[in-house]
């Protein structure tokens, strides 16, 4: 017998990841998500991929924009992370309550406090089930100064943090 959807979830909820927020400009609006399918894939050229669901509103934006910014979550944004994967929020003014600046090449938002951002530019989109594996070249980027910055976890379902002794 074939595994249930929920079994699913549970065996891949096993395995930790880091917390993003997704971001591009469409038509001067601004779009954000929530992603924690997010990965380096390849050093020459510099390329990382997002997965993102092909019924969402930030499915469309991404197709049309070609440029979005990543943000790696610190562990002091969970309520950053909780509201860029709210379903349903406003498009209009969504970055409003979240401290951000742009990138210097195109104008993503980047999220103020991430521990990186990088700038990426479309190269390929791939089917995958109800998502799409976008790749990106990363054309800019920032890394937050300071070794013992901490990143959002995703675990089990949950917000997660490092043992302080995993900082050493």
């Amino acid at each position: 017998m074939s595994p249930t959807p929920d079994e699913f979830r549970e065996a891949v909820s096993r395995f930790a990841t880091g917390i993003t927020v997704v971001t591009c400009v469409v038509d001067g609006h601004d779009h954000a998500m929530t992603a924690n399918a997010f990965a380096s894939v390849s050093i020459d050229p510099l390329l990382v991929m997002v997965c993102v669901e092909r019924d969402s509103r930030f499915h469309g934006a991404i197709s049309s924009s070609q440029t979005w910014g990543v943000s790696v979550l610190a562990a002091d944004a969970e309520s950053t992370s909780r509201w860029f994967a709210t379903k349903g929020r406003p498009l209009a003014g969504q970055l409003q309550q979240t401290a951000h600046h742009r990138s210097k090449q195109s104008g993503v938002a980047w999220i103020d406090g991430a521990l990186a951002t990088l700038e990426c530019h479309t190269t390929k989109m791939y089917p995958a089930g109800d998502h799409d594996i976008v790749i990106g070249e990363v054309a800019e980027l920032e890394v937050a100064p300071g070794p013992h910055s901490e990143p959002l976890l995703y675990f089990r379902r949950n917000y997660r943090l490092l043992c302080p002794q995993d900082l050493a």
